[in-house]
C-alpha cells in the first residue's frame, strides 16, 4: 500500500511542506484598466509593443532552474504497542526485536538547479529522507535520475546531482542584503499541480520556528503547500536568495506565514556537502542565553545586549581560549550578536578547526577571544562506525549538561535523533531519555558509555529517565 507521508504533516502547527512556495497576491478589480491596481508597480517589468507589466520576462530565464522531484522509499510500519520494552519482550521475537514490517511510500517536492555544469540541485532534506530513489523532472519534461550528495538535518538542506545537457542554473544572491519589504516570487510544484509561480514580499528575518535546527528564515507571505518544498523564492533580478520550506498553521492551510532558508545558509551547508559529503557542525563548548536588561541588572552589567556565558564545558574549546561564566559575547567575527540563536548558527555551521573571533565584554572591558571550533556533542556517538552495542545503533547520543527540568537527571547520556525502524527504536530508546546507568555501572561521559556499551557485551541493562518517571531496559544481541 502506498501513502503520501505530507498526510499526516497537514495537522501540525509547523507544518513542512514538499517545495517552493507559492504566493498569493489578491486582485479586486472591476475593469481591465485596473486590473493590476493592487500590485505594487516595482515588481512589474515594462513590455514592449503597450503590454501590460509583467514578471515573465525575469520568469523565463528562471522557470528552467526550477525542477520537480518525485521520491520513493519504505519505512517501518510501527505497532504502538510494540514500543514498549515489556510488551515487545513478551509479545515479540525470541531476542526481544520486533520483527520488521515495512511499506512503500511516494513524495514529491521541488529544488533548484545551482551548478549547470556540474548539475547540483539544493532541495530540503525532508523532501528525500528515506529516499530509496530519487527521479527529477525538467521544464522541459526530462526525467532523469538523482544522486544524493549529500544532506543535512539541523538545516534541512540536501544537495542532488544529475547528468545532463543543456542544464539552466539560478545565480545566488547574497540574502544578507534582503530587506523587509523586499519583493519576491516563489516557484515550485505544489500538489503536484504542475509549476506554479506566484510572488509576495519578505515579511520579516532572522525567524525561528518550534523545529529543532540551525534557524534564521527569511519570512514571507508566500504560500507553502506540500510538493512546494525545496523550491526557489527569487528577488525581482531572477536571483536565488532563498529555499522554501515551511509554513506556519495550525489546519495545514496558508495563513500567509511561509519560511524559506537563506541563501547564505543554505551556500555554506552545500559547500561543505559538495567538499565532504556532510557538514559537521562546530562547537565551542558554552551554554548562553539572551542578555536583558533585566539580567543585567541584576549580574550588575552595563552591558546590555549580546549573549551571556552560563556555563563553561571543562576542557572544552572556549575553556582553553579563556571565555568565562559571565562574560557578555557582543560579535562573531566582527558581525554583532544580540541573541543566542545567532551565535549558534554562527558557530554551528563553521568547519571544525577553524578559528573564530569572538567580541567579549568582562568587567566592563571589551577583548578579543579567539576559539578554535570544535566538533558537535550532537554528533558524537553515532550509529554506524561506532562500537557500540548493536541494539543500540541508529541514535546518536550526547554527554547530558545543565539541571534538567521536571527533577530529571542532571547528569547521564542523552539520547537524541532516533531513526525510526533502527535497532535503538526497536529497543525502546525514545529522542530525550537520559541513560543513568548501563549493567547498573552510571555512566556520565561519552568515554565510559562507549566502554560499558560496547559491542562486546553479552547483554545491556540500561537505566533509563523518561520525563518524570525511570525504567529498566533489558537490550540482548
Amino acid at each position: 500500500m502506498f501513502r503520501n507521508r505530507y498526510l499526516k504533516a497537514l495537522a501540525a502547527a509547523v507544518f513542512i511542506a514538499g517545495g517552493a512556495t507559492l504566493a498569493v497576491v489578491t486582485l479586486t478589480t472591476t475593469t481591465p484598466n485596473d486590473a493590476h491596481a493592487h500590485i505594487p508597480m516595482a515588481m512589474l517589468a515594462p513590455t514592449a509593443n503597450g503590454q501590460p507589466a509583467s514578471l515573465a520576462p525575469m520568469l523565463k530565464n528562471v522557470l528552467p532552474a526550477v525542477v520537480n522531484i518525485a521520491v520513493s522509499g519504505s519505512v517501518p510500519i510501527r505497532n504502538p504497542l510494540m514500543q514498549d520494552p515489556f510488551f515487545r519482550h513478551f509479545f515479540g521475537a525470541p531476542d526481544g526485536q520486533q520483527p520488521e514490517q515495512r511499506e512503500e511510500t511516494q513524495a514529491i517536492g521541488s529544488g533548484v538547479i545551482v551548478d549547470a555544469a556540474k548539475g547540483y540541485i539544493l532541495t530540503n532534506h525532508h523532501v528525500i529522507a528515506d529516499a530509496d530513489s530519487i527521479k527529477v523532472t525538467l521544464k522541459d519534461g526530462r526525467t532523469l535520475p538523482a544522486k544524493l550528495i549529500g544532506s543535512d538535518t539541523p538545516t534541512d538542506i540536501a544537495v542532488l546531482q544529475v547528468k545532463a545537457d543543456n542544464l539552466t542554473a539560478l545565480p545566488m544572491a547574497d540574502s544578507g542584503t534582503l530587506q523587509v519589504g523586499d519583493f519576491v516570487v516563489a516557484i515550485g510544484d505544489p500538489f503536484g499541480l504542475g509549476q506554479t509561480v506566484t510572488a509576495g514580499i519578505v515579511s520579516a528575518l532572522d525567524r525561528t520556528t518550534d523545529i529543532d535546527g540551525y534557524q534564521n528564515f527569511i519570512q514571507t507571505d508566500a504560500s507553502i503547500n506540500p510538493g512546494n518544498s525545496g523550491g526557489a523564492l527569487v528577488d525581482l533580478q531572477g536571483r536565488l536568495v532563498g529555499i522554501n520550506s515551511q509554513i506556519l498553521s495550525r489546519s495545514g492551510g496558508n495563513i500567509g506565514i511561509g519560511f524559506a532558508i537563506p541563501t547564505d545558509l543554505a551556500r555554506t551547508v552545500m559547500d561543505a556537502i559538495i567538499k565532504h559529503g556532510k557538514i559537521e557542525h562546530g562547537q565551542i563548548g558554552v551554554m548562553i542565553q539572551k542578555l536583558t536588561p533585566e539580567l543585567a541588572k541584576a549580574l550588575g552589567l552595563k552591558e546590555q545586549t549580546g549573549v551571556i556565558v552560563s556555563k563553561v564545558m571543562p576542557d572544552s574549546p572556549a575553556d582553553k581560549a579563556g571565555l568565562k561564566t559571565e562574560d557578555v559575547i557582543v560579535s562573531v567575527n566582527g558581525r554583532p550578536v544580540t541573541d543566542a540563536l545567532q551565535l549558534r548558527n554562527a558557530v554551528g555551521l563553521l568547519e571544525v578547526g577553524q578559528k573564530v573571533k569572538l567580541g567579549v565584554v568582562r568587567d566592563s572591558k571589551q577583548r578579543d577571544i579567539t576559539v578554535t571550533v570544535g566538533k558537535s556533542a550532537d554528533v558524537t556517538a553515532a550509529a554506524d562506525g561506532d562500537d557500540l552495542f548493536p541494539a543500540l545503533k541508529g541514535a546518536s547520543y550526547a554527554t547530558l549538561t545543565g539541571v534538567q527540568p521536571n527533577g530529571g537527571p542532571s547528569r547521564g547520556i542523552v539520547v537524541k535523533n532516533v531513526q525510526q525502524g533502527s535497532p535503538a527504536d526497536q529497543s525502546g530508546l525514545q529522542s530525550g531519555d537520559v541513560i543513568t546507568s548501563v549493567n547498573r555501572q552510571s555512566v556520565t561521559t561519552l568515554d565510559a558509555f562507549r566502554k560499558l556499551a560496547n559491542k562486546n557485551q553479552p547483554q545491556l541493562l540500561l537505566r533509563v529517565a523518561r520525563g518524570n518517571g525511570a525504567l529498566f531496559v533489558l537490550l540482548s544481541k
